[in-house]
C-alpha cells in the first residue's frame, strides 16, 4: 500500500505553533496554570525544588547538575566567547507571515473604541519591514511595546530591544559556503520550494469604509518616513473566520467565535487574535516518493528542519556576546496562556487523549526553552540605572519565584531539553571532532577547536556519561499506524513555530528566538538523519546555533540554583502576613504543601529526637511541640526540608519565629575546629566550616586579621574562567607550575591545586563577593590566568570581604575570634591525636592570660618564616646566606605553626626552599628598611622593563621568579661563579620602568605606588636618563633595541610577549620608574601534608585531628612558587580542609541573625556639612576622620582593625583620602561604614 507523504495539518494547529513563539521572547511569560488553593503564597520554593527523575529520560536532575558543574558549563562558557561561536548570522528584517490585523471600526465599539487607538511611547524602533506582534496591555498589565515593563530604564539609555551588531551589512564569505561540504548552506533547499508564507498586499484605499487602527507608539524613536510600529502589510482577503471551520480545542473555538462576533474580553485579546486569516500552509514535499518497501519516509525528510528560519537580504552577523538575553519588557502573555490552558498541541489529531510520546517531547522542548528564557530574564531583570545606582544588569529573584514556585516541573523540562541537546551532541561528535573551525584568527580558532574537543571528550567521563545518553530518539515515531503522520506533523509544527519568529517586534527577542530554534532544529536534524548524512548536512550557522543553545541550557541550569539561593538569602524569615490567616488564637497555613499530616509528623519527630538525645531540655521540647500543633508556618517549612537532618534542623531553629524559646537549651561550647591564623587559608577554612553549620574558634596572634594575604597585589591564578580568549587549559597551567617547581615538584599536590583553581576563584566571587574580573599574565605563565579586581588590590579586597563574611557569624556564637592570642602548644590524646590548644592571650591592660581549648580538629594556617632572622631560626638553619636579605612578609612571619606541628610529630619538607622575589620596592625615604613592599609580577606582566645600573636590560622580565633573581644576582662576580649568594655582599638594586601604555594596564597599582612615593612619573627620555643618573644615549639605545625586539617578536633572552612597549617618539613618552631589589617573599617549605590537607608525620602517616593550609605547609610549590599561586593555595587547601572537617550536632542554638532585637531600621539621620577646617582637627589615630568620595567617616574605632595596619589610615587622618582609597579599595568596602557628614571643601 502506498502511503501519502504530504503533510496534513489542521489550521488551528498552525495557530498553535504560531502562538508558541511567545514562549521564545516574552519577558512576561506564563507557564501552564497549576491547580492550587486560592491565595496560596508562592514563596515556598525550596533550594532543591527542581530535583529527582526527569520524565522521558533515564537520568535525574542531580546527575545533570553534577555533569554541568563539574565539566560542561565551564567549557561551554569559554567556548561561546571564541570568534567562531559568538558570531551568528541572522536576518532580523524578514516580514511577518501573518496577515494584517483587522482594522478597527471606531463606531459601535463602545468603551473599547478609544483603547484601540492607544499605543505607547516606550515602543522602540525597528526596521519598517519587520511587522510588530505586540499584544496591547490589559488592566492588569500596563506594559506595552518593547520596554513597557522594563523597570527604571534611564531616559538616555539604549533601547532594550536594540541589537548590537558585530560587523557590517555585507554578507560574510562563510555564509555562502557549507560547513562540512558544498551541500550545506545556511538554508536548505534540497526539496522544491514551498508556497510563500507572505501574502500579497492590497491598497488600503479599497476599504475606505473602515478607519485605520492608529499606532503612534515609539514615534520618537522612528525615522520620519518610517511606518508605525504596529503596522502590517495589507491583505485583500477578508474571511470572517480566520481559523477555518475545523476546531478541536475549546479555547480556540471560543476565540473563533469572538472573531466572528467581535466580542472580546479585553483590548489585548482583540489585538492578539483578531487576524484576517492564518498563515499559509507549512512547507511540504508534494512529489516526494514514499518508500513502498519499508513504509517509511525518505531519509532526506528531516533535511529541511531548519528551513523556516529564514534569511534574505537582511542577513547580518551579530556578536552574541554583545547581545545577551535579558529583560526587554516585551509583552506576550495572552496568547501563551490561552494555548497552555487547553494543552492544544495534538499532533495525532486527538486532543481528548493524553499526549503521545512525540507530543510530550515537542511540548517539553518548547517548555524547556520557555523556562530558559524566563530564567535569563529573571537573572538580567533590572537594567543599569543611574538614578537607581545600578552599574550593571541585576537579577530579580522574586520574579523567578513567582514563575516557578508552584511549577517546578517546568524546571525539569529545562533539564529534559538539555539532555536532548546533549544526546544530539554525542551523536554528532564523530563529525564535530574533526570539524575545521576557520575564522582567520589562527590562535582563536585553535583555542576554539581545543575547547570543542574538550567538550566532546567530556562525555566519556564518569560524571557526565549518563546525561549524554539519557534521551533515546529511537523511541520516537515507533507507532506503525501513525508514524508517518506524526513525523509530518511534528516537523510541520516546528516549521510554523520557526516561521512565526519573524512576527516578533523586539529585535533582541527575535535574535534569541531564531538562534534557539535553529539550535533546536539542528539537534533534531542530527537525531533523525542517518549518521552518514551528518557530515554534509550541517551548516556553519547551524553549528553555531546548536552549541549556543546547549550553552544557553547549561547557563539556565546554573541560574535555577543561583536565583533560588539569591531569593532565600534575602528571605531567611518567612513573611507570616503573606502566608497565614488567623482565626482566634489559631494560626493555619494556607499552603497545602506544608500543613499536612506528613509535615506535622516530621516536626514532632524531629523535636522528639532532639529531646531523646538530650540536645534540648523539657521546657524547650514542650514549647516546640506546642508550636508544631499550632502549625507554626516557619517551623513547618523547616521540618519539611530539614526534619531528617537533626544537626541542621537544630542550627536553623533560631531563624524562625521568635516565640519559640531557646532559653532552656543547654550549651556545648566545644568547637568543631580551632583555626590558628587569619590569612586567606585560615579564613577560607573557617568560612567553609561555618557555612556548613559548624562552630569555630579562630585565633590570631596579631591584633588584626589578614596576615600576609592582605598584602598580595598580583592576583590569584585560575584555569580557566573568563580567559578562553587566551587559549589556556589545565594541562598548560599544570605544566607551568611543575616547571617552576623544578626537581622538588610533587604532582599530586600540584594537580590538586590546579584542578581546584576555577572552583576557588568562583567561590571567592560568589560566596565572598570579590570582583576578580581583570585578567593578566604574570611571569612564568604561558597564558593569561591571573585574576584581580577592577578596583583595589587583590589581597586587601579578598581579606576585607572574607573576614566580613566570617564576622557575620560572631553574634550567633558560631565563631569566636581571639586576637592578640598566641598558641604555645598543641594538646594531644593518649593515641597521639591532636585534641586542642594551649596558649596565652594578651589582655587590654597588657597582661598575659592563659587559655586552654579543646576540639577534635586543629587547623594550622600560620604562614611562613621569612621574617625571623634570629639565631637558630628556620632561616638561619636552612638558608643562612639570606639572613640579611630584606623581606616582604610581615614581622609576624616567624614559623610558629611549623614549630607547633613538629612538636606533635609532624614531618617537614623543602625547608631550604625560600623564594627570593626579584622586585621589592626600595622606598627612597627609607632605603635600608628590611621590610619592603612587593612590586608584584603584574608590574612586569603589563610591560615593565628591568634595567641595571648601566641602563641595560638583562633578562626576560616574564621569566619565573627564580630565573629573574638569578639574572640579578649574576651581576655579582662571585655569585656568577658559585651560584651561591654571599651573606656579606650588598644586595643589588635595579630600575623598573613602565611606559604610559604599560601603566594603564595596572592603573590602580601604579596610583597606589605613586601615592606611597615608590614610583615616580617621568616625562620624556631625557628626564628618565637624568633620574637613572645615566647618559641619555645609553638609555635610548636600550629602549630602541627593546622596540626592535618587540617588532621582531623575540629578544635575546627568549621573550616573545611584549606588552606596553614605549611609543616610537621616546621624547614625548611618559614613564613611571622606581627602584627595586630582590626580597625574601615566600617559604616553599613547611609541614608535610597530603592532598586533603592532613598533616603527616615523619613516616607519612596522618596525624589525627591536625590539618594545615597555606604557607605553613610544604611541598605544594617545590623549588619555586609561581606568581599568583599563593592566594590560590590558601583558597584551595583552606576550602578542602573546611569542607572535610566533620560537623557535630549542636545543642547550642543561639540565633544566627547578625542583627539582634529586630524592629524597623532607624531612619538615617540627615548628614551635616563638614568643612576642611573641621576635618583637619580630627587628625590623629585616637580621633581619625577621613573624607572619601565626598563623605566624612569617623574611622577611629577601625584604625587598629585595618588589615593593612593602622598607618594606612592614620596618615590620611584629617584629610581627603579619596585618591589613596581608590588606589587600594573598591567602593563596596564603605558599605559597612556610615558617614558622619558631607565634606564641603572650603
Amino acid at each position: 500500500m502506498t502511503k501519502h507523504c504530504k503533510i496534513k495539518m489542521n489550521r488551528h494547529k498552525r495557530l498553535i505553533s504560531a502562538s508558541l513563539l511567545l514562549l521564545l521572547c516574552s519577558s512576561i511569560t506564563t507557564h501552564p496554570p497549576q491547580v492550587q488553593a486560592a491565595d496560596t503564597p508562592n514563596f515556598f520554593l525550596p533550594p532543591n525544588a527542581a530535583s529527582g527523575p526527569i520524565e522521558d529520560a533515564t537520568c535525574d536532575v542531580e546527575q545533570i547538575e553534577q555533569a554541568n558543574d563539574s565539566q560542561l558549563h565551564v567549557i561551554l562558557r569559554e567556548l561561546m566567547t571564541t570568534s567562531f561561536f559568538r558570531s551568528f548570522a541572522v536576518d532580523l528584517d524578514q516580514t511577518c507571515p501573518l496577515t494584517q490585523w483587522n482594522k478597527q471600526k471606531k463606531k459601535g465599539k463602545g468603551d473599547g473604541a478609544g483603547a484601540a487607538e492607544k499605543t505607547t511611547d516606550a515602543t522602540l524602533s525597528l526596521s519598517s519591514s519587520a511587522a510588530p506582534f505586540i499584544p496591547a496591555p490589559t488592566e492588569h498589565d500596563e506594559s506595552e511595546g518593547c520596554a513597557g515593563d522594563l523597570p527604571d530604564l534611564d531616559p538616555d539609555a539604549e533601547p532594550a530591544c536594540h541589537v548590537d551588531l558585530d560587523g557590517g551589512n555585507d554578507q560574510p564569505d562563510f555564509l555562502s559556503g557549507g560547513g562540512f561540504g558544498s551541500g550545506a548552506s545556511t538554508l536548505w533547499s534540497a526539496t522544491p520550494s514551498s508556497p510563500s508564507l507572505e501574502s500579497s498586499t492590497a491598497d488600503a484605499a479599497n476599504e475606505e469604509e473602515e478607519e485605520e487602527f492608529e499606532c503612534d507608539g515609539g514615534k520618537d524613536e522612528l525615522d520620519d518616513d518610517a511606518e508605525p510600529l504596529c503596522s502590517l502589510a495589507t491583505d485583500d482577503s477578508s474571511s470572517s473566520n480566520p481559523f477555518g471551520s475545523s476546531f478541536e480545542s475549546a479555547a480556540l473555538h471560543s476565540i473563533s467565535e469572538r472573531v466572528v462576533q467581535q466580542n472580546w474580553e479585553s483590548e489585548s485579546q482583540q489585538q492578539t487574535f483578531d487576524w484576517n486569516k492564518v498563515s499559509d500552509p507549512v512547507v511540504h514535499i508534494p512529489d516526494a516518493p514514499c518508500n513502498d518497501e519499508t513504509g517509511n519516509l525518505p531519509e532526506t525528510f528531516w533535511l529541511d528542519t531548519c528551513s523556516k528560519i529564514k534569511a534574505g537580504d537582511g542577513l547580518r552577523v551579530v556578536n552574541l556576546q554583545l547581545n545577551p538575553e535579558r529583560n526587554t519588557g516585551y509583552n506576550g502573555t495572552h496568547i501563551w496562556t490561552a494555548i497552555y490552558e487547553e494543552n492544544c498541541l495534538a499532533l495525532d489529531g486527538d486532543t481528548s487523549a493524553p499526549m503521545c510520546y512525540e507530543e510530550r517531547v515537542l511540548y517539553r522542548l518548547l517548555s524547556g526553552l520557555h523556562t530558559s528564557t524566563t530564567l535569563s530574564i529573571a537573572k538580567n531583570y533590572y537594567p543599569p540605572s543611574k538614578k537607581k545606582g545600578r552599574a550593571n544588569w541585576e537579577p530579580n529573584p522574586q520574579y523567578f519565584i513567582d514563575k516557578f514556585a508552584d511549577s517546578p516541573e517546568h524546571l525539569r523540562n529545562l533539564h529534559f531539553s538539555y539532555v536532548v541537546l546533549l544526546r544530539a551532541l554525542k551523536k554528532a561528535s564523530p563529525v564535530l571532532y574533526n570539524y575545521e573551525i576557520k575564522t582567520g584568527d589562527i590562535l582563536d580558532d585553535e583555542m576554539a577547536t581545543i575547547l570543542m574537543r574538550r567538550l566532546l571528550d567530556s562525555m566519556i567521563l564518569k560524571s557526565c556519561q549518563n546525561v549524554f545518553t539519557a534521551f533515546d530518539e529511537n523511541l520516537m515515531f515507533k507507532e506503525q499506524v501513525n508514524a508517518i503522520t506524526l513525523q509530518e506533523n511534528f516537523k510541520g509544527v516546528f516549521h510554523n513555530v520557526s516561521s512565526i519568529l519573524d512576527c516578533v517586534q523586539c529585535q533582541q527577542c527575535k535574535l534569541h528566538g531564531k538562534m534557539a530554534m535553529l539550535g533546536y532544529g539542528t539537534a533534531l536534524k542530527i537525531l533523525f538523519l542517518p549518521d552518514d548524512m551528518l557530515a554534509t548536512s550541517l551548516s556553519r550557522n547551524e553549528i553555531v546555533a546548536f552549541f549556543n543553545t546547549i550553552a544557553k541550557m547549561s547557563e539556565s541550569v546554573r541560574e535555577v540554583r543561583e536565583l533560588t539561593n539569591m531569593y532565600w538569602s534575602t528571605h531567611t524569615k518567612l513573611e507570616k502576613s503573606d502566608a497565614v490567616v488567623s482565626s482566634g488564637s489559631d494560626t493555619r497555613l494556607l499552603s497545602t504543601g506544608i500543613d499536612g499530616i506528613d509535615v506535622l509528623d516530621a516536626a514532632v519527630g524531629a523535636v522528639s529526637s532532639l529531646a531523646n538525645q538530650g540536645l534540648i531540655d523539657e521546657s524547650t521540647e514542650t514549647n516546640l511541640i506546642q508550636q508544631a500543633f499550632q502549625r507554626n508556618p516557619e517551623l513547618m517549612v523547616l521540618s519539611k526540608h530539614y526534619g531528617s537532618n537533626l544537626s541542621k534542623f537544630l542550627n536553623f531553629l533560631p531563624n524562625i519565629d521568635s516565640q519559640i524559646s531557646t532559653t532552656g537549651m543547654t550549651a556545648n561550647d566545644e568547637p568543631d575546629a580551632i583555626v590558628i591564623g587569619t590569612g586567606l587559608a585560615g579564613l577560607s577554612a573557617t568560612l567553609n566550616i561555618l557555612d556548613r553549620g559548624g562552630r569555630v574558634v579562630l585565633i590570631e596572634k596579631e591584633h588584626r586579621l589578614g596576615g600576609n594575604s592582605n598584602k598580595a597585589s598580583s592576583g590569584i591564578n585560575a584555569c580557566c574562567p573568563q580567559n578562553s580568549t587566551y587559549g589556556d587549559y589545565l594541562e598548560s597551567f599544570k605544566e607551568d607550575t611543575i616547571r617552576s617547581a623544578g626537581k622538588s615538584s610533587k604532582p599530586h599536590l600540584i594537580e590538586t591545586l590546579v584542578e581546584n583553581s576555577e572552583a576557588a576563584v568562583q567561590w571567592l566571587k560568589d560566596r565572598v563577593g570579590v570582583d576578580l574580573s581583570v585578567l593578566a599574565q604574570l611571569g612564568g605563565h604561558g597564558h593569561k590566568r591571573t585574576h584581580r579586581p577592577n578596583q583595589g588590590m587583590v589581597g586587601a579586597e579578598i581579606i576585607y570581604n572574607i573576614q566580613r563574611a566570617v564576622k557575620t557569624y560572631e553574634n550567633s556564637g558560631m565563631v569566636k575570634i581571639m586576637v592578640d592570642t598566641r598558641v604555645t602548644q598543641l594538646k594531644r590524646s593518649d593515641s597521639g591525636a591532636v585534641v586542642g590548644v594551649e596558649g596565652v592571650k594578651m589582655t587590654k591592660d597588657g597582661k598575659n592570660e592563659t587559655i586552654s581549648l579543646t576540639s577534635p580538629n586543629v587547623v594550622l594556617a600560620t604562614g611562613g618564616f621569612a621574617s625571623d632572622r634570629s639565631s637558630g631560626s628556620y632561616l638561619d638553619r636552612y638558608r643562612p646566606e639570606l639572613m640579611r636579605m630584606p623581606a616582604t612578609a610581615g614581622e609576624f612571619s616567624t614559623g610558629d605553626g611549623i614549630t607547633l606541628g613538629t612538636s606533635a610529630g609532624a614531618g617537614i619538607v623543602d625547608m631550604d626552599k625560600v623564594q627570593v622575589h626579584p622586585t621589592g620596592w626600595v622606598d627612597p625615604k627609607d632605603p635600608s628598611n628590611p621590610g619592603k613592599i612587593l612590586a608584584g609580577e603584574l608590574m612586569r606582566g603589563v610591560g615593565g622593563i628591568l634595567m641595571n645600573h648601566e641602563g641595560e636590560r638583562f633578562c626576560n622580565e616574564l621569566g619565573t621568579r627564580a630565573y629573574v633573581v638569578d639574572k640579578m644576582f649574576g651581576h655579582d662576580p662571585q655569585y656568577a661563579k658559585t651560584k651561591t649568594w654571599n651573606v656579606d655582599t650588598e644586595i643589588p638594586t635595579f630600575s623598573l620602568v613602565l611606559s604610559a601604555s604599560a601603566a594603564e594596564g595596572a592603573q590602580k597599582h601604579v596610583d597606589h605606588y605613586l601615592n606611597k612615593g615608590l614610583l615616580t612619573r617621568i616625562d620624556g627620555l631625557d628626564a628618565l636618563a637624568n633620574w637613572m643618573k645615566l647618559p641619555v644615549a645609553k638609555v635610548k639605545a636600550s629602549l630602541l633595541e627593546y622596540q626592535r625586539d618587540a617588532k621582531k617578536g623575540k629578544d635575546a633572552w627568549g621573550k616573545v610577549t611584549f606588552n606596553g612597549v614605549p611609543q616610537k617618539d621616546l621624547s614625548s613618552e611618559v614613564f613611571y620608574a622606581g627602584k627595586i631589589t630582590p626580597v625574601l617573599h615566600y617559604c616553599m617549605g613547611g609541614l608535610t601534608i597530603d592532598k586533603d590537607g592532613n598533616v603527616l608525620n615523619e613516616n607519612n602517616e596522618i596525624i589525627p585531628g591536625l590539618h594545615a593550609a597555606g604557607e605553613v605547609s610544604g611541598g605544594v610549590h617545590g623549588d619555586n612558587r609561581l606568581g599568583g599561586n599563593s592566594l590560590l593555595e590558601c583558597t584551595v587547601f583552606g576550602t578542602i580542609v573546611g569542607k572535610k572537617i566533620p560537623i557535630r550536632p549542636r545543642n547550642s542554638i543561639q540565633s544566627n541573625n547578625l542583627q539582634q532585637g529586630g524592629g524597623a531600621a532607624d531612619k538615617p539621620a540627615e548628614l551635616r556639612n563638614i568643612s576642611t577646617d573641621e576635618l583637619q582637627q580630627h587628625n590623629t589615630g585616637d580621633d581619625c576622620w577621613v573624607s572619601i568620595h565626598g563623605f566624612v567617616y569617623d574611622l577611629t574605632d577601625f584604625v587598629d582593625e585595618h588589615p593593612a595596619g593602622p598607618e594606612s589610615i592614620t596618615e590620611l587622618a584629617g584629610k581627603d583620602g579619596t585618591e589613596e582609597f581608590q588606589a587600594v579599595h573598591g567602593e563596596n568596602i564603605l558599605e559597612d561604614f556610615d558617614p558622619i557628614g558631607t565634606f564641603v571643601p572650603v
